[in-house]
């Protein structure tokens, strides 16, 4: 069992929590954030992925599934070791709203601060740096010249570059590694920047007896540094478009399925190789946090496969996925590592068979449970305590406005459920509900005890405007709401 006592713990993206330079980072407030969970009672903070974002700033489209966003360093920091000043970064206007991210203007102050860091620190000389690089050698010089190749052709996808590029012909690759060997350093040099911060951030948390939840999208985005380095491990042809794409079908939530366009995998290839890619993408993603949630899980069994050039989901096909060969695989070279499988959907009894065998905790989440005369899953008297129960998730909406969006007959059986009857949101009695599960761990978003509603939503499925992008204010995450969480932790018995 990954969990073996009962705990809570909180959800909320890095980019969520407060700065001055607009968007969260490494910085101040997620060390003090961490303070906060732990006078909270919490055991775990669960995070999105934090790859360098690419389509719509979503974080499960990255440029690479080993690099670090850039957007998370934070300036501060910099400040103090003399790399940057004070008044440089407040030379630019960060956001509009202090409530939501304007990446435009993230993107753009990140971008000339960290070049001015760059070329100030003397990091050649910082063994630090050496070993830095040394560790990562087997990502971070195909993960530099991607990005430095990618600028140098204003932005295009690299299936758009020339063709010895995009076919990494080795007499290109060597001239592109001479002619761009500044570029290729100012990005290997920012991954040390991240990775420096995200170290003595995460060292902090498990010090403070948090453990941190990271997330692994299952698929890639074709615009990667992975996808170009790496294109015999995907199904792709020989312009480096994908021949067939992943996605979801039809369902009750989109009529025509949920297009996502990410290239899918050659499994057999990966078998013939016996996962030595998966095995590097796992190994790596623990280096970084203490459990990871796997998204996707039934992928792994069967995935969804449509055509590259379909306009919506409606014709794909299942194929058969890599199944539990994969992790077993995974367990042999890792050993025991704590991993949460995102089950969430229609879930197959095949799905339901590899969960089983792979021992992995799945995901319970509250909002789901109550369709009266249905006896769902997510039902409290359904659970067991080899799950992780959710009262929502990054792609739902805030809990609030879940409950305040019912119809009369559905908030009419929830109350009936949970033993109260009421017109109005009371988060006590939802949080209270969902924390007296047998399950050993209970996440909530912090959105859910602050009684926000959807102007906090995260993501919604199948749009790309508007996601990504909320933000706390300073101090909203107060003592007042600490002490309310570390009392509802210790009434059932979830505080360590």
């Amino acid at each position: 069992m990954v969990f073996e006592k009962r705990q809570a713990g909180v959800l909320l993206p890095v980019f969520s929590l407060p700065s001055k330079y607009g968007i969260g980072t490494f910085g101040k407030e997620a060390y003090k954030f961490i303070d906060n969970l732990k006078k909270a009672k919490q055991s775990y903070w669960q995070v999105l992925p934090h790859g360098p974002t690419g389509y719509a700033d979503s974080p499960y489209q990255s440029y690479s599934s080993f690099a670090g966003n850039p957007y998370f360093i934070d300036l501060e920091l910099l400040q103090e070791k003399n790399l940057i000043t004070k008044e440089e970064c407040d030379n630019f206007i960060w956001f509009t709203d202090e409530n939501y991210i304007d990446y435009d203007k993230v993107s753009e102050g990140r971008a000339i601060l960290l070049r001015k860091a760059f070329e100030r620190d003397n990091y050649i000389e910082i063994l630090e740096y050496k070993n830095f690089i040394k560790e990562n050698s087997y990502w971070i010089n195909d993960y530099a010249l991607f990005m430095a190749l990618r600028d140098e052709n204003d932005k295009k996808s690299w299936h758009l570059w020339k063709t010895s590029e995009k076919m990494r012909e080795e007499k290109a690759i060597k001239d592109a590694e001479k002619r761009l060997e500044k570029e290729i350093n100012y990005y290997i040099y920012v991954q040390y920047l991240f990775f420096s911060q995200w170290s003595a951030l995460k060292k902090y948390a498990n010090e403070n007896g948090i453990q941190i939840i990271g997330d692994i999208p299952i698929y890639l985005s074709l615009e990667s540094s992975d996808v170009w380095a790496n294109r015999r491990l995907f199904e792709l042809n020989s312009d480096g478009e994908p021949k067939r794409v992943a996605g979801c079908p039809p369902d009750e939530f989109a009529k025509t399925g949920q297009l996502w366009g990410n290239p899918l995998y050659l499994w057999n290839v990966h078998k013939k190789d016996k996962f030595k890619w998966w095995i590097s993408r796992m190994r790596a993603i623990f280096n970084m946090y203490d459990v990871v949630r796997i998204d996707h899980f039934r992928g792994f069994e069967k995935f969804y496969s449509i055509p590259a050039d379909a306009e919506t989901a409606e014709n794909g096909e299942w194929v058969n996925g890599p199944g539990i060969e994969l992790f077993n695989t995974i367990k042999s070279e890792l050993g025991d590592v704590k991993i949460i499988a995102e089950d969430l959907g229609y879930i197959t009894p095949e799905v339901r068979k590899l969960l089983n065998d792979t021992g992995y905790p799945g995901m319970k989440v509250m909002q789901f449970a109550f369709k009266k005369g249905v006896n769902s899953e997510y039902l409290l008297h359904n659970h067991i305590k080899n799950c992780v129960v959710y009262t929502g998730t990054h792609d739902n909406q805030t809990s609030k406005s879940w409950f305040e969006g019912m119809s009369w007959e559905e908030r009419n059986y929830t109350g009936q459920y949970m033993g109260f009857y009421t017109e109005e949101w009371d988060k006590n009695r939802f949080i209270r509900h969902t924390m007296s599960s047998t399950a050993n761990l209970v996440i909530v978003p912090l959105q859910d005890y602050l009684e926000l509603g959807d102007e906090a939503r995260i993501n919604t499925p199948s749009t790309v405007e508007n996601n990504w992008q909320w933000r706390l204010k300073q101090n909203q995450f107060d003592d007042e709401c600490c002490r309310y969480m570390a009392y509802i932790a210790n009434l059932y018995y979830r505080d360590k």
